[in-house]
């Protein structure tokens, strides 16, 4: 793994959980760090950022609750070689709110696609984001310049907006432990929360998930909720921008490697065997929740028994429960109905010598963990949605001998990265059926066949690359900022731009060229863009091709030696030549389509017309009705009902609604300009509805740009008006430098 020196200073990691314990010394209490990947990780992380000059062993600081238990510690038993722990303390009914409810009885069930579980509670979202407070609270206490903040799971989503808004300057990454559903479910929570939720993961500058469906969904999700624009995993904000990546989260392959082959380990597992009596051992380990799919795992088991009985007596399911959460009714009705399975299965097929199922509810050791890794045949691990799954990675790592078989489910974020796994849909009982058998009856060479492709990636894929390669796209994103935010391949663009002889752009005026702003009149291009316009004239045709009227971009242009093309396309004003008039259609349109769009007036305060020449438009900018977007679809399709004698375009733009005869478009002027000269070059640029009729009918070798977010016939886009005039300045430089 390629190692680099990381520019942060500090690493301040912040999850729910604090990964340590107190332990009673004859000294005092001290901090007992736990074994867990994610610190793991986090050692790996901050080993990779290197000493800084004031310190060779920075510590760690970690973030996380504390319980009451805590608040009686001396600071400094909170402290020992690596770390330092930050317990957060808070009101015990915000931590209920915040924690059981907001997270575990809302976010958990709803994200792992369990919508009936969730409940929508508007006083655990007020604890949620009170705790989410207390969280900023203990961290801006801390923070010095050059740190890096990394923050952890659902429990803290509002947490980096927090964070950004208090220190805009800060280095902050967030990784998603569990699945980012789709969009579908996203929407089964209020506007202001999912609002809320999502603007609060864009406080940080990587946003990292397991799979590169949660990506997807995230990323979905962003662009129905906030509309903003999306540049290749990079979602635009008005200032900066938020990366968004797949970082598939593992294990400590060595550990687990090595630990199989530990000779208490392989006491443990012979005495299971032996136990067993030398069975067919099937195994898997899950903490207790509905979203690990056990008892469709114990059905699927039930329907091999039934279906393969020359296998009773020669096979047992070692199946082990981790408790977690039984003191809540969910939770405890679903461990009676997987005891209540078991029983049934077991007094269905069991003799007095055989058991099929050996059921326990308990922790394991972790020498008997790898025990029954290393005693298995089959690992079953069948969640019905689960974000990663890190049991079935150590399962492979720990199977040094290359023997065994892992069943897995589709449905965890793992089956990605392991398709050399048995992989099954949990739900489907006949198919977990088959699986094991197929299991139990494959041969020698293909089980070592299939476990060495899966083992050669988990060691190449471990944890410490899963930090190295999150620490790189941090680094990558601090240190490496763009002023254009664009899928363009920007240098072969201006290569062939320079190289061009004859060169067209078509530039649109309102969202490209300048700003929307509430008051139509006031809308200017600045005065370098004006300046860079008129270098790029020189050797150029540029042509601002506008809804505006005539007036609007005679007065605006003036000096400015540009083609002008007011009103989509009814009128063209080539440089020192009078207006023509493209648009000979007559107006007996306009009364009744005035008369439809007064009503809204009426009904909206803050919303006007305005009247040109060819075109009649409703503008709702300054309206503040939450459902204003509904009711401009109501009004454009009241207005697609005019009677008219000749056909009319209702255009729905960028909060106006433009009615105008459909004879002529930007489409239409733009051919019309084309096909004057023998052009070698094309640029079309716009942001709204109507410059699609640019994109369309412009010849496929043209380039075509699409501003801000949104579905596009433009090859290519830029996030920002400012990128527009970022790459007019480029091109205009270019031209100087040849």
């Amino acid at each position: 793994m390629q190692t680099f020196k990381s520019s942060f200073k500090r690493l301040l990691i912040v999850s729910y959980r604090l990964p340590f314990s107190i332990q009673q010394t004859n000294e005092g209490p001290e901090l007992h760090q736990n074994s867990g990947g994610l610190v793991s990780a986090v050692l790996s992380m901050a080993e990779q950022m290197g000493p800084t000059q004031e310190n060779s062993a920075t510590k760690i600081h970690w973030i996380g609750h504390g319980d009451t238990s805590l608040q009686q510690v001396d600071a400094a038993a909170l402290e020992n070689d690596t770390f330092v722990a930050h317990p957060v303390f808070m009101d015990e009914a915000v931590h209920k709110g915040f924690y059981e409810g907001f997270s575990n009885d809302l976010i958990w069930p709803l994200f792992h696609y369990f919508p009936s579980y969730a409940s929508f509670k508007e006083h655990d979202f007020e604890s949620y984001k009170q705790a989410n407070t207390r969280f900023l609270e203990e961290l801006t206490a801390l923070i010095e310049p050059g740190d890096l903040v990394w923050i952890h799971d659902f429990q803290l989503m509002l947490l980096p907006d927090l964070l950004r808004q208090a220190m805009p300057d800060i280095s902050i990454g967030y990784f998603f432990h569990i699945p980012f559903p789709t969009y579908e479910i996203i929407k089964l929570l209020p506007r202001t929360w999912r609002q809320a939720l999502i603007e609060g993961l864009l406080g940080a500058d990587v946003v990292g998930f397991h799979t590169t469906d949660y990506v997807q969904h995230f990323l979905q999700s962003v662009s129905e909720v906030l509309s903003l624009p999306i540049i290749n995993q990079r979602i635009v904000l008005p200032n900066r921008s938020t990366f968004v990546k797949d970082f598939p989260i593992s294990i400590d392959f060595n550990k687990f490697n090595t630990s199989g082959q530990d000779t208490e380990v392989f006491a443990t597992q012979q005495h299971f065997k032996n136990l067993l009596r030398h069975n067919k051992i099937i195994f898997s380990v899950d903490r207790l929740d509905y979203t690990k799919g056990i008892t469709s795992r114990l059905l699927g088991y039930e329907r091999f028994l039934l279906q393969h009985p020359d296998w009773h007596d020669k096979v047992t399911f070692v199946m082990t429960v981790v408790p977690s959460r039984d003191k809540i009714g969910q939770y405890q009705e679903l461990k009676r109905e997987i005891e209540e399975t078991v029983g049934r299965i077991n007094g269905l097929f069991g003799t007095i010598g055989w058991r099929p199922i050996v059921y326990s509810y308990r922790s394991l050791t972790f020498t008997e963990l790898m025990a029954l890794y290393t005693a298995c045949d089959v690992a079953l691990i069948t969640p019905v949605r689960d974000g990663m799954n890190l049991v079935c990675k150590e399962f492979v790592a720990s199977r040094h001998d290359h023997k065994g078989v892992l069943i897995l489910s589709e449905l965890a974020g793992a089956a990605q990265e392991l398709p050399d796994a048995i992989i099954i849909n949990p739900t489907d009982t006949q198919e977990v059926a088959d699986a094991i058998l197929q299991a139990l009856l494959m041969p020698l060479a293909e089980q070592e066949q299939r476990l060495m492709q899966m083992r050669t990636h988990l060691q190449n894929h471990n944890v410490f690359r899963w930090s190295h390669d999150f620490l790189t796209a941090l680094n990558d994103m601090i240190n490496n900022p763009t002023d254009l935010e664009t899928d363009l391949p920007v240098l072969p663009f201006i290569a062939t731009f320079t190289d061009a002889r004859k060169r067209l752009l078509l530039v649109d005026f309102d969202g490209t060229l300048a700003p929307i702003v509430n008051d139509p009149a006031e809308a200017r291009p600045s005065g370098d863009l004006q300046n860079i316009l008129i270098n790029l004239a020189e050797s150029s045709d540029v042509v601002v091709i506008s809804g505006r009227n005539r007036s609007f971009l005679e007065k605006t242009f003036t000096g400015i030696p540009v083609h002008l093309v007011a009103e989509h396309g009814a009128f063209l004003k080539k440089p020192d030549h009078p207006w023509e008039r493209l648009d000979l259609s007559t107006d007996d349109w306009v009364d009744p389509v005035r008369s439809t769009m007064n009503y809204f007036v009426d009904r909206f305060p803050g919303s006007f017309i305005e009247e040109k020449e060819t075109a009649i438009a409703w503008h709702y900018r300054m309206v503040e009705s939450d459902d204003i977007e509904g009711q401009a679809i109501d009004l454009s399709t009241q207005l697609r009902r005019v009677s008219s004698s000749i056909p009319l375009a209702v255009i729905q733009g960028n909060k106006v609604v433009e009615v105008k005869p459909a004879q002529h478009s930007k489409g239409t002027v733009a051919l019309t300009l084309v096909d004057q000269k023998p052009y070698d070059f094309i640029v079309s640029i716009g942001d709204d509805t109507t410059d699609e009729d640019m994109f369309r009918q412009l010849p496929n070798w043209a380039y075509t740009m699409k501003v801000g977010p949104g579905m596009s016939f433009a090859r290519y886009r830029l996030a920002r008006q400012q990128d527009v005039e970022t790459l007019l300045k480029r091109m205009s430089e270019a031209l100087v430098a040849v």
